[in-house]
This record gives C-alpha cells, sequence and structure tokens, in this order.
C-alpha cells in the first residue's frame, strides 16, 4: 500500500492523478499539498492547505513517510513576468523537493516538465532553460527514484477555460494534428495515468518524452 503525495491538485493533471489515485486500491493515502481547499472530500485524502511555496517548516510533518510524489505545478509562458515564471518553475519546484527529501529516504518523485526541457540551461528561450534547471536540480538530490515526464502540448479531455487564444486553437486542432504528426502531444487522461502508471510500478528511464508517454 502506497501513500501517495500531490501538488497542483486543483490544475488539469494534478486533478486527474489525485482521481486516479484515491481509486487504486493499492493505495493507502492521497496527501494533496493546495492554495485553497479541493471541493472533494474521501476517505484516503488528506488536504493541507499551504500558502508560502518556498518554505514548508509549517507543514513538515505532513511531509513524512510518503512513498510517491506527483509534483505537477506549474504555470504557462507569457501568463507572468519571466522573473515569476522563473520562481514557479524553479524555485517552487526544488523548495518542495528539498523539504520533502529531508523527510524522506525512499521516496519517488514524478516532476510533470514539458517538451523541449533544455538540461544543458543553455537555451535561449525562457520555458526551455527553466524547465532544464529544475530538472537537474531536481536529479541532484537524489530520491530513490526521480522520473521525468516531457508532453508536447497536452489536449485537455475535460472541457476548460483556455490561457490563451493558441490554446484554444491548439484544442480545436488538435484531433487532426495528432493524426499528422502524432508526437504533437498529449491528452490529459494520456499524461495522467503514464505518471501514475510509472510513480507506482516504476520505469526504465528517468526522462519520459512525448513519444513515450503516448507508448
Amino acid at each position: 500500500m502506497k501513500n501517495v503525495i500531490i501538488t497542483g491538485a486543483n490544475g488539469m493533471i494534478g486533478s486527474l492523478i489525485v482521481d486516479m489515485c484515491l481509486n487504486r486500491a493499492d493505495v493507502a493515502k492521497v496527501t494533496c499539498v493546495t492554495r485553497k481547499p479541493l471541493a472533494l472530500q474521501h476517505p484516503k485524502l488528506v488536504n493541507v492547505v499551504h500558502h508560502n511555496f518556498t518554505d514548508y517548516t509549517a507543514i513538515a510533518s505532513h511531509l513524512q513517510q510518503h512513498d510517491i510524489c506527483f509534483y505537477c505545478i506549474g504555470v504557462y509562458t507569457g501568463q507572468v513576468p519571466a522573473a515569476e515564471f522563473n520562481a514557479i518553475t524553479i524555485d517552487y519546484t526544488i523548495a518542495f523537493a528539498k523539504a520533502l527529501r529531508e523527510q524522506n529516504t525512499n521516496t519517488i518523485f514524478c516532476l510533470l516538465s514539458g517538451q523541449g526541457a533544455d538540461s544543458s540551461e543553455k537555451s535561449k528561450i525562457l520555458f526551455a532553460k527553466a524547465k532544464g534547471i529544475a530538472e537537474n536540480q531536481l536529479l541532484a538530490l537524489q530520491f530513490a527514484h526521480s522520473y521525468i515526464f516531457r508532453p508536447g502540448y497536452i489536449y485537455p479531455v475535460t472541457p476548460r477555460q483556455e490561457p490563451n487564444t493558441m490554446y484554444l486553437w491548439m484544442r480545436r486542432l488538435y484531433k487532426i494534428m495528432v493524426k499528422i504528426y502524432p508526437n504533437v502531444g498529449v491528452t490529459s487522461v494520456q499524461l495522467a495515468e503514464k505518471m501514475v502508471a510509472i510513480g507506482i510500478n516504476g520505469g526504465d528511464k528517468t526522462i519520459y518524452e512525448n513519444a513515450d508517454i503516448r507508448a
């Protein structure tokens, strides 16, 4: 029986992972660290409301005894200024990972990253460089296992309010585009299912690119 901790549980992928984990017989407890309470109740669910995503001292006890972490906090490029994008993508991720690592020795960490993340950290593209830095700093923490998922466009199976016009058009065109270029993206369900499967059962890679997620 696994104890799971999830961030970004109010988001598109995080919320799917929460539901999938709650419905698994091999998951005993699901702890969600969120800024606002979840609109969900379940006997397995522990919802920890926390507002400082660079300091987890106040909730350290809730970070103990977790077998698997699904880290799903993120923000779209252009949605916030560059400095804030870097803070959310790098600082938030590593602050949480360090706090979790201090409390656990055998946790598996699953990071939702993105296609094009640059492990060399030399890219001039904000998204690519920031994602690459976050991935590298996570790997340096040496969790029991770290799995990094790099999806392309994520097609929302459940319709949502799109963040900008580009995503609105991508949602409309995805089912046509994916027939021509399969690795343009994945569905939200495909991604969540892959993350849960690898997190719980293990995988043979550290980095899962879009094609690996679709496989």
